[in-house]
């Protein structure tokens, strides 16, 4: 009899751990839900409402600057770079779009989704332009993580890290692939 009860309470887990999560739409709202979350956020209200939240965990560096009482993103920063590679190319990106190691993208711990930043390492003043359309990086005193293609062509494959500037060219909408 114990068993059976074992049994049936390991089926329901397991059931239960199936199930599926849901997907973000274009507009960055759950399928099945009324609020908005990005990562482990909620968030609420309108664009700026969103902005707000978006920078409310960041570094007192990446805060958003008051513009007029407007709210206005940080748009130039210097700091340290690094890529990723072969082990992440064909897994899903943070926006839902598949990574690709060859396209110039990269990851930003807070801009928003489809960003268009310059990237110039320093060293040599190579730039690139990206889109940012994932999460990242997640080691400490680093700023911004290239794709294989950004970092080759400005110069940081064999350091593997690289002093940048970064410049936002372009905002983007933040939006979620399906």
């Amino acid at each position: 009899m114990k068993k059976k009860i074992v049994l049936t309470i390991l089926l329901v887990l397991l059931l239960i751990g199936c199930t599926s999560v849901p997907r973000y739409t274009s507009n960055g709202s759950s399928s099945n839900s009324n609020s908005k979350k990005q990562g482990n956020r909620k968030v609420l209200g309108n664009k700026k409402k969103r902005e707000k939240v978006l920078f409310q965990t960041n570094n007192i560096s990446e805060a958003p600057a008051k513009k007029n009482s407007d709210l206005s993103y940080q748009q130039n920063w210097d700091g340290v770079a690094s890529y990723y590679g072969k082990k992440f190319h064909g897994r899903t990106t943070a926006n839902g779009e598949t990574y690709d190691m060859y396209a110039m993208t990269g990851a930003h711990k807070t801009l928003p989704f489809g960003t268009t930043v310059k990237v110039t390492n320093i060293s040599n003043n190579k730039s690139i332009t990206i889109r940012i359309n994932d999460r990242g990086p997640f080691v400490k005193g680093r700023i911004i993580d290239l794709s294989y293609a950004g970092a080759k062509k400005i110069g940081m494959i064999n350091s593997g890290t690289a002093k940048v500037k970064i410049k936002v060219i372009k905002f983007g909408d933040n939006a979620y692939k399906r």
